[in-house]
């Protein structure tokens, strides 16, 4: 079990003002994970004891709260900002941000392949769109499917991708934007 320590304490309240308390059945739901394997991580994390019940520490600091109820199973709710953080450290995503990262998996190998239409590299498309923070789970997923496409981190300093030249496959498309830095979309059916 790990040493429970969290960069930054939450304060110490009851389930009160806009924080999200959940059970562990609640909690692992938004991560496509049962309340086993949910409570199982943060058993890991240092926060329950064997018993499964949380700890005084993660209690004091805002992880859980206990109601005073018989039920100790339903009397347990856990922070979701504060949880959710540790599953996430654990490499969980929430289901939320599994359908993004597949979507953006579905539009990126699509821009791949190439259209006449599109006038974007894969690359360029991830640079301006995708949030920076599922730039890795979208590689993981990516390679998951067996494509050789990789997204580059965005060197921020020269406002380029680093290692654009190098990314894997650049479409035809890709080519002419250097043409033509004109990007035209399709439009849309009326």
């Amino acid at each position: 079990m790990q040493s429970f320590s969290p960069s930054h304490p939450p304060s110490p309240t009851a389930p009160t003002g806009h924080k999200i308390w959940l059970t562990l059945t609640e909690l692992g739901r938004h991560f496509g994970i049962s309340a086993v394997h949910c409570g199982h991580h943060l058993s890991q994390a240092g926060l329950r004891d064997n018993d499964g019940l949380p700890l005084p520490q993660a209690i004091d600091q805002g992880y859980a709260y206990k109601r005073p109820e018989q039920n100790a199973n339903r009397s347990v709710l856990w922070n979701y900002d504060h949880c959710s953080g540790i599953l996430r450290q654990h490499g969980l995503n929430s289901v939320e941000e599994q359908r993004l990262v597949e979507q953006w998996a579905d539009l990126l190998e699509a821009l791949h392949v190439g259209s006449p239409a599109i006038l974007l590299t894969p690359q360029e498309m991830a640079d301006s769109d995708m949030p920076h923070h599922i730039r890795d789970c979208v590689n993981r997923r990516l390679a998951a499917r067996g494509s050789q496409l990789r997204i580059s981190k965005k060197d921020t300093q020269a406002g380029l991708a680093s290692g654009t030249e190098a990314a894997v496959g650049e479409s035809e498309a890709g080519n002419r934007f250097q043409e033509n830095p004109l990007r035209m979309y399709p439009l849309a059916a009326a």
